[in-house]
């Protein structure tokens, strides 16, 4: 079969590049390994995560905070089989949308794992070794990427888990121990800490959530610890003894060795990143060149140095996240066509999806001075807005980060609830250039947690009104 493009993998970056192409006029075929579309975010990772975010918040509150609100329901008692349903029926309904979106843009599916055989050609095998192959002008590598591991510990994905295991545990684990402080680490300790569990978060380096602004990062291990979560920074796991139970997890310091100790754990969560997954593309006898970490290398029109291959996603340099995957997808497409497809890489928001959320998009602090770069910045907190207070919702803060000179927004970072979604519109303002005092004198409705932006916007000014 001849196509115009050939799609591998079926994640947010895949199905996106898809779509897109097939509106443009494309004859499209999508390669998937796995039996249902979505690829990790959809299935095991951002969606599945959520639901279970949102469900042990809920739980957490009703047996903490609805009592403050004169609201009397007595303790919870946690139904885990059913949280577990309805995390379930959530994954299933946005996997089978994703399906209904291929039929409804007239893309084909091949469920098997592609191969790229030569320019042009894809051989796609099938769960039962058939083997049929897919010709393509274009092949665009959306293959997403894989857990990270650590050499000499072997997960199983029932007491040894990765984010997977994490995901489908059939108990609430007496004492969880995780393994990296960052995204991942912190948003699934948070669920099963809520649940019941007693969670030690075990990080290499010195601080959590790598690569965040560094204020923010002090302010969210303050309000984690608050709720119950320790931490052991510069620590690292040097060993676990698999046939003990519980767990015998070995600790030292991370940089020299020294300190050593054994912690239990009836669970532990290895949650230290994830790297490319390119496995039997056949990149390699191709000749498609790869970083030392194992990325495709691509120009800034996605194409890899082998005619007609084109990655996008996890797959190559940048953030790991569905949203940079789906504007490349986007960009790509476009640019298959002849337009000038393009991503802002500069203005790629970034959440964590703990309770407070915590977000921030452009550059922080830390960066800004690695730069030499001129800065003023404006901090707002969250115990000086109107809407949360009445929401006992106050942790966290704003804060904004603008040019000393133009006053153009540089960086926006947020602690608080529902900051995933306030971040959206700080995102909008640096794609349009904005300065602080645009934000400032735009009319934020009251009462709204996003006055805090606006606050922190007048803040960069030292004209902020509540504080």
């Amino acid at each position: 079969m001849a196509y115009d493009l050939i799609v591998i993998g079926s994640g947010p970056g895949g199905y996106f590049c898809a779509i897109r192409a097939a509106q443009l006029g494309m004859k499209v075929a999508v390669v998937e390994k796995d039996k249902t579309f979505g690829g990790t975010c959809l299935n095991i990772g951002c969606i599945p995560s959520k639901a279970l975010l949102h469900a042990s918040h809920l739980y957490d509150e009703a047996g903490h905070l609805f009592d403050r609100m004169g609201i009397k329901v007595g303790n919870p008692k946690l139904d885990l089989p059913g949280m577990m349903k309805f995390k379930d029926e959530g994954v299933a309904g946005n996997v089978k949308g994703v399906a209904f979106l291929f039929k409804k843009n007239k893309i084909d599916t091949f469920q098997g794992t592609g191969r790229i055989a030569a320019g042009g050609k894809v051989e796609v095998t099938s769960a039962g070794r058939k083997s049929e192959t897919l010709e393509a002008k274009a092949i665009v590598i959306a293959t997403g990427s894989d857990v990270a591991r650590l050499p000499g510990i072997e997960i199983d994905e029932k007491r040894i888990v990765s984010s997977t295991g994490a995901l489908v545990l059939s108990t609430v684990p007496k004492r969880l121990l995780v393994i990296g402080a960052g995204v991942i680490g912190l948003e699934l300790g948070s669920v099963w800490r809520r649940l019941g569990s007693d969670v030690v978060a075990v990080e290499f380096l010195d601080r959590i959530l790598p690569g965040m602004d560094n204020e923010v990062c002090r302010q969210v291990q303050r309000i984690l610890e608050k709720q119950g979560m320790t931490f052991r920074l510069s620590t690292k796991v040097t060993a676990i003894d698999p046939s003990s139970q519980p767990l015998k997890v070995k600790i030292a310091r991370s940089s020299d060795g020294g300190g050593a100790e054994t912690v239990e754990a009836d669970v532990v969560l290895v949650a230290v990143g994830r790297v490319p997954y390119t496995a039997a593309l056949g990149l390699e006898t191709l000749g498609v060149k790869q970083d030392n970490k194992g990325r495709v290398l691509v120009d800034q029109y996605f194409a890899t140095n082998v005619a007609g291959i084109y990655a996008i996603g996890d797959v190559i340099a940048g953030p790991m996240l569905a949203h940079k995957a789906e504007d490349e997808g986007v960009a790509v497409a476009e640019i298959l066509a002849g337009q000038a497809g393009h991503v802002n890489y500069d203005v790629i928001p970034n959440v964590v999806y703990t309770f407070p959320e915590i977000a921030s998009v452009g550059k922080s602090e830390e960066e800004l001075k690695q730069s030499g770069i001129d800065y003023r910045a404006g901090k707002f907190p969250f115990t000086a807005n109107g809407r949360a207070k009445i929401n006992l919702e106050t942790e966290g803060m704003v804060k904004i980060l603008a040019d000393a000179g133009s006053d153009r927004v540089l960086g926006v970072h947020i602690v608080g609830a529902d900051a995933g979604n306030m971040i959206a519109e700080a995102a909008v303002a640096m794609e349009f250039g904005a300065a602080a005092e645009d934000i400032a004198r735009t009319c934020h409705p009251h009462p709204t947690l996003s006055e805090a932006v606006r606050e922190a916007a007048l803040a960069v000014d030292k004209r902020a009104i509540n504080m």
